[in-house]
């Protein structure tokens, strides 16, 4: 079936066009960057295969597919709860947490806004994941990484403290 696009190879060595780019930019240096490389391999196997177009929950349930075809484990719908001042004061869900490493949020929007990367590092902030995984599935495959580390999130433990005193 045809999208209107090339297909990337993920499933060989030599990847090729775009993947290829991508993969060799990704650093083995990174916190969890194997499980990430196998997680961008799924999104392009998917984005080739369905293309774009589809709502969000069908890629949804695609990647459980292609995750588990993969050997990564993924729990969907993961709980995140917001907590202030040690009460709880909101309960959000993100799409997956791989390999109990990764938060995986997924979108099928036109283009990636900042309203979608703010959401991820919402969640990476309320969990002690520190690694999370954009994936938008739109008119062409776009992902973003970012990272909050756990020593960063400390500062918020208690507000009334000075970040400078925190980070001296």
């Amino acid at each position: 079936m045809s999208h209107g696009f090339e297909r990337i190879c993920s499933d060989s060595q030599d990847l090729g066009g775009v993947h290829s780019l991508v993969m060799d930019r990704l650093r083995t240096n990174l916190k969890h960057s194997e499980v990430t490389a196998k997680l961008i391999r799924v999104f392009y196997d998917v984005y080739n295969e369905l293309g774009h177009g589809f709502l969000e929950s069908t890629y949804r349930d695609a990647m459980v597919v292609a995750l588990e075809e993969a050997g990564l484990r993924a729990d969907r719908e993961f709980p995140v709860p917001v907590w202030f001042r040690g009460r709880k004061v909101g309960q959000y869900f993100a799409d997956f947490v791989v390999d109990n490493a990764m938060l995986l949020e997924l979108k099928a929007v036109r283009t990636r806004e900042l309203a979608h990367e703010a959401q991820l590092l919402h969640y990476l902030r309320a969990t002690d994941i520190e690694v999370g995984l954009l994936l938008n599935f739109g008119l062409r495959p776009q992902f973003r990484r970012p990272l909050c580390d756990n020593e960063r999130k400390k500062i918020r433990g208690n507000p009334c403290e000075s970040v400078a005193k925190v980070l001296a």
